[in-house]
């Protein structure tokens, strides 16, 4: 029966794992990344990211990172992709698909559908000669060496390095761009980080019981 103490020692081994994958992807993607920031802001339309299972939460935070920096993007998801959504999709946007294997069903057809409509794909996936890879005029290895957990199964350093892909692409385009800290702010005005964006004191929740009148 593994202790607490063995379960600590696991945590801190997976994020020295998921840094080190991320510090290795980081080199590995560079060539490629160049071709890939390129290719988002030759299109005059959206970023739209998809996946499925874990990829597609992946792909649903870097929509929502891109958007919120200045480019325009969109989630979608890649099952719902084969029933209607694929509509969301014009030829002035670019894609970025996700799948590790490179070769998910759902994400694979989404590409092929895009390609006949003549949406660019950027692919991110470990597998350059998968079938998602065949589709893309981009791909960015998210090739990992191993995965953070006991079992070496779960999607954890390559989900953390691919999530790591999605926040540089994010950070070159709105370098790029010239994103300011007002139109940061413009996107932001709710919440703790929207009131110190916009030099606005945060609403006091009261901290006492409410009264209930019978």
């Amino acid at each position: 029966m593994a202790t607490l103490a063995d379960a600590i020692s696991a945590a801190h081994a997976a994020m020295l794992v998921e840094s080190r994958s991320i510090a290795r992807t980081a080199d590995r993607v560079q060539p490629a990344l160049a071709e890939a920031i390129t290719l988002i802001r030759a299109s005059s339309g959206r970023v739209l990211v998809s996946g499925l299972g874990k990829s597609g939460h992946i792909a649903h935070k870097i929509a929502a990172t891109l958007a919120s920096t200045g480019t325009p993007a969109q989630f979608v998801h890649a099952g719902e992709a084969l029933h209607g959504d694929s509509g969301a999709a014009t030829a002035a946007d670019v894609a970025i698909l996700i799948s590790n294997s490179g070769e998910t069903a759902e994400v694979c057809q989404f590409a092929h559908m895009l390609t006949g409509w003549d949406v660019p794909i950027i692919a991110m996936t470990r597998n350059p000669d998968s079938p998602l890879a065949f589709f893309a005029r981009v791909v960015l290895d998210i090739s990992v060496d191993g995965e953070a957990d006991p079992l070496g199964l779960a999607p954890t350093a390559s989900t953390a390095s691919t999530l790591a892909v999605g926040d540089a692409l994010a950070i070159a385009l709105m370098t790029l761009s010239g994103f300011t800290p007002a139109q940061f702010a413009e996107r932001h005005p709710g919440g703790a980080l929207g009131h110190q964006l916009l030099g606005a004191a945060p609403r006091q929740v009261s901290s006492a019981p409410r009264q209930v009148t019978p």
